[in-house]
This record gives C-alpha cells, sequence and structure tokens, in this order.
C-alpha cells in the first residue's frame, strides 16, 4: 500500500553512501555559467536546485527552461517559482537559445518549460520558434524537448511535433495513485493520452518519459507506470530519486539502492522498453545525448 507524501513524519535522517559524489570543478562549470548569463536565460538545472547541474555545467551543457523562470502550476516536489501571471513570452527569446546552444557548442540541445496556463497554447508555439531558430543556427544539433501537458490540448502537441523534434520529452512525474498529491494539476491520463498523440503523429523521433521514486510507491505501481508508459508509445524511460528541494517541499519517503534501480532498468528491458535509464542521480535530462537518434537516420 503507498503511503502519502505529506505526512510530516520523519521518515529518513541522512543520505545513503550512493547519494554522496565528489564536488566537480573546472573552467567549463564557469564558462557554461557565463554563456547561460550572457544571453540571459532560464535553466532548470538552476531554478529546480538540481544536484547534477554542477557536472553538467563542468561538461558544458546545460538543459534551458524556456518561456521564463515562473510557473503556473505549484506541484509538490518541484522548486521552480509560480505565479498565476507569469510575464509575457519574449519574442527574441528562441534567438538567444539558439545562440547559447551554438556557443556552448552542444551536439544535443535539451529545452524544457515552465507550465504556461496563461496561453491559449500553452507556450506551443514558442517552443516550435525554438526548435526552428535552433535548426538554423546549428542544423547538426539534435533536440530534445521537455513538454508540459498544455492542458491537455493536443493541438498544442501537433504544433511541437510538426518541427520533428528529435526527441519529444512529457514527464508523467508519478504512480498513479499518488498523482493527485505530486502533482498540481496535470492527470496521470492526460499524460498517457500526450504520449500518445506525439507517439502517433509519426516521424522517425523517440518518445519520452520519466518518473521520480522514493515517494511512498511500491514496487507494483512503478511496474503498472513502466507498462503503462509503453504502451503508450515510450521508446525511452528515466527513472531517478526524488530529493526535497526545500522544506516547504514533499519529505523524501525512502532512498532507493542502485540494485532495485537495476531491478527497474531490468524490468522495462524484459517487457518491452527499448531504453531504460534509472539510477539514484538519472533526471529526465541527465546524460540525454546517450538516447537520442542520430540526425537523418532512421530509428532502430
Amino acid at each position: 500500500m503507498s503511503e502519502d507524501p505529506f505526512d510530516r513524519r520523519p521518515k529518513v535522517t541522512r543520505f545513503p553512501k550512493w547519494l554522496h559524489r565528489p564536488l566537480h570543478r573546472g573552467g567549463n562549470l564557469f564558462k557554461t555559467q557565463g554563456i547561460v548569463d550572457k544571453y540571459q536565460l532560464n535553466t532548470v538545472c538552476e531554478e529546480a536546485k538540481c544536484p547534477n547541474r554542477l557536472e553538467c555545467f563542468s561538461k558544458q551543457t546545460a538543459t534551458f527552461l524556456a518561456m521564463g523562470s515562473q510557473c503556473t502550476r505549484a506541484c509538490g516536489f518541484c522548486e521552480i517559482d509560480t505565479s498565476k501571471t507569469p510575464p509575457p513570452l519574449e519574442a527574441d527569446e528562441p534567438e538567444r537559445v539558439a545562440c547559447s546552444v551554438k556557443e556552448l557548442g552542444l551536439k544535443h540541445a535539451v529545452i524544457t518549460m515552465v507550465a504556461r496556463d496563461d496561453l491559449p497554447d500553452g507556450g506551443a508555439e514558442q517552443l516550435a520558434k525554438i526548435i526552428r531558430a535552433i535548426r538554423s543556427q546549428c542544423p547538426g544539433t539534435t533536440v530534445e524537448i521537455l513538454t508540459s501537458d498544455f492542458s491537455g490540448n493536443l493541438e498544442a502537441v501537433d504544433t511541437v511535433m510538426a518541427e520533428q523534434p528529435e526527441v519529444f520529452n512529457h514527464n508523467i512525474e508519478t504512480v498513479r495513485t499518488l498523482t493527485p498529491k505530486v502533482r498540481h494539476k496535470a492527470t496521470y491520463e492526460r499524460t498517457l493520452s500526450i504520449l500518445q498523440r506525439a507517439k502517433g503523429y509519426g516521424g522517425d523521433g523517440y518518445i519520452k518519459s520519466g518518473l521520480m521514486v522514493g515517494l511512498g510507491e511500491s514496487d507494483e505501481q512503478v511496474q503498472e507506470t513502466i507498462i503503462d508508459l509503453r504502451d503508450a508509445g515510450c521508446d525511452i524511460i528515466t527513472m531517478g530519486q526524488y530529493l526535497q528541494p526545500s522544506r516547504k517541499k514533499l519529505r523524501v519517503k525512502s532512498f532507493v539502492t542502485p540494485e532495485k534501480f537495476k531491478e527497474y532498468e531490468e524490468f522495462g528491458h524484459t517487457n518491452g522498453v527499448k531504453h531504460m535509464y534509472c539510477g539514484p542521480f538519472v533526471r529526465s535530462s541527465y546524460n540525454a545525448e546517450l538516447f537520442t537518434p542520430i540526425k537523418g537516420a532512421a530509428r532502430v
């Protein structure tokens, strides 16, 4: 039986040894930060307090957060700022993102977004413009788009898919029973419908989704989610340990062992998922370039 993620009783008191990692250093860390700052861009690495930020920045890569740093939703796991009336979209944002991708020399660019429920299309056209700008300035770069659910607007999915991103990503985040408490507005079934719509658009790109564990879910619930994502058309599933970003957010209920992550990975492979990437520090965009179709080549 799953646990209530809002239960305030102490569950864990210290990080296990597998969640300790060395501090990454190097000039590229500051170079990456400098380029992001130069083009006045937001990254989910910083806004969501990702534990992999130093590692990724030191490898001269980052995940861009499009359409501002204020989200119209307030999910229980996410540290990004919330506003019902975020600032208007910036017309030059697509070009600034593309310039940053070019200057960083990215072979695979990952663009995510805040939820923009204040916009009729949820921000889909802005994502399309960003993809077009990257294609123009960096024709050899593959593009991965990590979207919101556009409030269930399937035509918005079509707007993004018309640009043929190499990877379309929309995260399910958690298992079915915990979704109402973990996510603010998104629903489990709506997420599956978004993924199904993207898959049905056709093309050679991959469909991707991810979830967190450690929120009180059972093995059976995780396995059910993997099967549901497979049936929705996912080629790639990522899974990582939920880490509480601040005291105001959901508590960690358990620290999942590397061995358990391996079991989930093997379960997915055994049940027909092409690519499973599971581990304590895995995040949706972490090492995303490892599972990307070769540009211009057919999928295998």
